[in-house]
């Protein structure tokens, strides 16, 4: 018996329907934007280049998104071969979080019909960060796919193409874990670049390194996230005994991002505009609330023991490592001048629209690819 099943069920449950709602109300903003371009539907500007389409449905996202990467380092990389059950429900995350990702990417180029330019050699400018990320962003979905799909190929009984794909696999490993080191810590680099317009708070030379951290955080904390909601929602037996020893992961990663964080703001001497009370500083002690929340709960041997609590961890974990990310692109933003920014409501909507769209395929694809562990795989690792 094979050790993935597809989980079953019918596909029209509440929220699938809900789901496709929002998803069908973003879709006309998105046609809305595409018929009468970007300034018919977002309130960006001269100052705020990019809003939260571009924060959260890229910079966030693709942090959501890391659960595969963080997966593949434990399995491939450290040899922890006991945490290949998660893999595929990881991969399926991943899958999901930066193909959207790469068309939010699409989505927000004011000159969109341009975007294969890109590729093109003779168009790159080889000093700029920003034709790194897209190329490695781009790269690793086409590897995630390619990861992806002895999943598909199971289901439909492809087993030649399968042998096939599985001899050749350890290379789309590889490059699968190179991808994402390189991009995620671009991300820090694209920041560094807009150098006295980040607040100090954030500006910093170690970006690439905190970026790396706050990813591969993120990435074991979705790991725990979906385990835990899969545990309860699915009604399955619960991966604790998996998914305890992964947190202790998340908790050295924890430690050695918040040392970095505060040795660095503390050579820097840039520790002051923390204590002006203003939205800033605000939010950067909100910021190290979050981090510290996860920190307590998972350091308890105890508490990781029980899914309730990992699902809690890992939800601070994912919304401190946002807040990060949202600090330093959006809240530390200062492009000078009088220029203000806050979302319009289309732009939130297309937000929650990518959310629902990922929800929704991977409530669909579970109940029909073998993307979970069976049951009675799941009992006897127990």
């Amino acid at each position: 018996m094979s050790a993935y099943k597809p989980l079953g069920g019918r596909l029209a449950t509440l929220p699938v329907i809900l789901g496709s709602l929002v998803a069908m109300v973003a879709l006309y903003y998105m046609a809305q934007r595409f018929m009468h371009g970007l300034g018919s539907v977002a309130n960006i500007n001269q100052g705020y280049p990019w809003g939260i389409w571009v924060v959260y449905d890229v910079v966030v996202g693709t942090g959501f998104a890391c659960g595969g990467y963080a997966l593949a380092l434990a399995v491939y990389a450290a040899n922890r071969g006991q945490y290949h059950p998660l893999i595929r429900p990881a991969l399926l995350a991943s899958l999901f979080g930066y193909t959207l990702g790469g068309f939010s990417a699409f989505f927000d180029m004011g000159r969109w019909w341009q975007a294969y330019n890109i590729f093109l050699p003779w168009h790159m400018n080889l000093n700029s960060v920003m034709l790194e990320v897209g190329l490695c962003v781009t790269a690793y979905i086409l590897v995630l796919w390619v990861e992806f799909s002895p999943t598909l190929l199971t289901q439909l009984r492809q087993r030649g193409l399968l042998r096939w794909v599985n001899r050749f696999m350890f290379v789309f490993i590889a490059i699968g874990m190179l991808l994402p080191t390189m991009h995620q810590s671009s991300l820090g680099s694209l920041l560094i670049a807009a150098g006295y317009k980040v607040s100090p708070l954030w500006q910093t030379p170690l970006l690439p390194a905190l970026f790396l951290l706050s990813a591969l955080a993120m990435g074991f904390s979705i790991v725990l996230f979906e385990g835990a909601l899969s545990t309860w929602s699915f009604r399955r037996p619960s991966e604790s005994h998996l998914l305890a020893p992964l947190s202790q992961v998340m908790v050295a990663l924890l430690v050695a991002y918040l040392l970095l964080r505060g040795v660095d703001l503390t050579l820097r001497g840039a520790w002051g505009p923390a204590f002006a009370g203003d939205l800033k500083g605000n939010m950067f002690w909100l910021e190290q609330l979050l981090f510290a929340v996860p920190l307590f709960v998972l350091a308890s041997k105890q508490r990781r023991s029980r899914s309730s609590w990992l699902f809690i961890g890992g939800v601070a974990m994912l919304l401190a490592g946002s807040l990060y990310r949202f600090n330093a692109f959006l809240v530390g933003w200062n492009p000078g001048g009088n220029f203000h920014y806050f979302p319009s409501i289309p732009e939130i909507i297309v937000s929650l629209g990518m959310i629902a769209i990922e929800v929704v395929g991977y409530l669909i694809i579970v109940k029909k690819l073998p993307v979970l562990h069976s049951a009675d795989h799941a009992k006897a690792a127990a």
